[in-house]
């Protein structure tokens, strides 16, 4: 064998070396967990897609004069605990009205399919709905059906009850009261988890 073919040998060699390392360092490596900061999948498109083009691009004007507002959801920390994960939603007050019965009906939709991706997921069942929201000057009434509660076992339950709390106390300073079809729901689900309203973040601690 020739000094070139053991050269271009030992050539291969490396490469399929080097190679094979990238690999396992790709695969190894821990992915950067999701935070809430993340987050941010805000687009007002149905579609959930962004037109990369200078026309679609907003200027900075009009990217200083978006609003957002918080939704919560459920994701994973990093230790793969469940804990609930603030997602931002562009907000407009001439087309979504209150900021409440947006960040609400944003809630109770669930998902869109970019944040699903980032590992958010909902505890609402998709048979959940809002039947009305009542907004007045001393107080907001969140009339729910009753497949809000009814579905789905304690655990689940309890989580959908915060994730409804705390984006309502995120998205309003007024006191906010829980109905189920038409009725206050100071008692809810088959083990009759109680319900002290006005809502609050101690509101299950019963």
């Amino acid at each position: 064998m020739s000094k070139n073919q053991k050269f271009l040998l030992l050539f291969i060699g490396f490469c399929m070396v080097a190679v094979l390392f990238l690999i396992a360092f790709n695969v190894l490596m821990p992915k950067p967990e999701i935070k809430a900061d993340d987050i941010e999948v805000s687009q007002r498109n149905t579609e959930e897609e962004v037109l990369n083009n200078d026309q679609n691009k907003p200027t900075d004007e009009e990217e200083k004069a978006k609003e957002y507002i918080n939704i919560y959801f459920i994701g994973k920390n990093e230790h793969h605990e469940e804990v609930y994960k603030a997602v931002k939603r562009e907000y407009n007050k001439d087309i979504d009205g209150s900021k409440i019965r947006f960040a609400l009906y944003s809630l109770v939709s669930g998902p869109r399919v970019a944040e699903k991706q980032k590992g958010v997921y909902t505890e609402i069942p998709n048979s959940a709905q809002i039947i009305n929201i009542k907004e007045s000057a001393d107080r907001i009434i969140v009339n729910m059906n009753s497949a809000y509660v009814n579905t789905g076992g304690a655990d689940s339950l309890y989580k959908r009850l915060y994730q409804l709390i705390k984006t309502a106390k995120l998205n309003t300073d007024l006191p906010v009261y829980l109905y189920i079809d038409g009725q206050r729901a100071d008692v809810v689900g088959g083990e009759g988890i109680m319900i002290s309203q006005p809502l609050s973040n101690s509101s299950l601690d019963n």
